[in-house]
Formats: structure tokens, C-alpha cells, sequence
């Protein structure tokens, strides 16, 4: 695995990033970039498991909700890779894995620091779908206010 990092600077409030990222309709909508058919099945809450899973292909991850402080950080270690939408699972590739969403706001704007560990042969991958991901969260989040 490797971690790797990407940071975008939003003009909404980080109250509203936060809802942006979670909140089922916009997290499908930006997760999409990155798998296809990505849903998250589960409640935030810290101590909690939540799994993403994608609906084309079955295939997700169960992670545990490490640390959640609302509106500001939140640590998903990755359990175990899934098959079967979440039922069955499959090869290690992301389990042991870590993902951050930190978010910062000064005067209105709000810095979304996203921290991912991924396998080697995703890297690449990752580089390129997760910017534009950003990207998509930066124009939902400034949209809706």
C-alpha cells in the first residue's frame, strides 16, 4: 500500500463540505468517479463499520469508523475487501488500509485534505479519478448554498 494525498480549497463552509461528502445523493454522485456505482451502506458514527460498495460490480470494502469528529475529520480503516454487495469476502487488496477526510475553514473557505492508503497497481488510477472527485465536490458543495 501506499498513501497517498489530495487537498482542495472549497468557498462553501466546511459544515456544508461535510454534508457534501456524506450525505447519500452527493457522496454517490462524487464517488462515482472514482468506482463506478459507489453507495455507502452503514451510519457515521465513530466506532461504527460502514461499507462502500459498488452497485455495478459488488465489490467494496467494510471499514471501521476509527475517529469522527463531525464537520472536521474523519479516519475509515479499511477491515476487509468485499464481494457480493458487502456479503462475502474476497482478496486483501485495501484491508489494513487507512482513509482521512480533514476539513479547515478560514473566512468562508474550506480546505479538504484527503489522506488514502491504495494498493500499488491502483495508484495510478487514483491519481487521476481523484482530483476530478474534488473537483465534483467543490462544485456541489459551493452549488447548494
Amino acid at each position: 500500500m501506499k498513501e497517498i494525498q489530495f487537498s482542495i480549497e472549497i468557498n462553501a463552509s466546511k459544515e456544508r463540505v461535510w454534508t457534501t461528502l456524506w450525505e447519500d445523493v452527493t457522496f454517490r454522485d462524487w464517488a462515482n468517479i472514482i468506482d463506478e456505482g459507489t453507495y455507502m451502506k452503514g451510519a457515521m458514527k465513530e466506532g461504527n463499520e460502514i461499507q462502500f460498495i459498488s452497485s455495478v460490480n459488488g465489490y467494496g470494502v467494510t471499514s471501521l469508523i476509527e475517529k469522527l469528529n463531525p464537520n472536521e475529520f474523519v479516519l475509515f480503516r479499511h477491515e476487509a475487501d468485499t464481494k457480493e454487495s458487502g456479503q462475502q469476502e474476497r482478496e486483501k487488496e485495501w484491508t489494513g488500509g487507512t482513509e482521512r477526510y480533514s476539513l479547515t475553514e478560514k473566512n468562508g473557505v474550506t480546505t479538504l485534505i484527503v489522506k488514502t492508503d491504495v494498493p500499488q497497481e491502483q495508484e495510478e488510477t487514483f491519481n487521476i479519478r481523484f482530483p476530478i472527485a474534488l473537483e465534483r465536490i467543490k462544485t456541489l458543495a459551493e452549488k447548494i448554498q
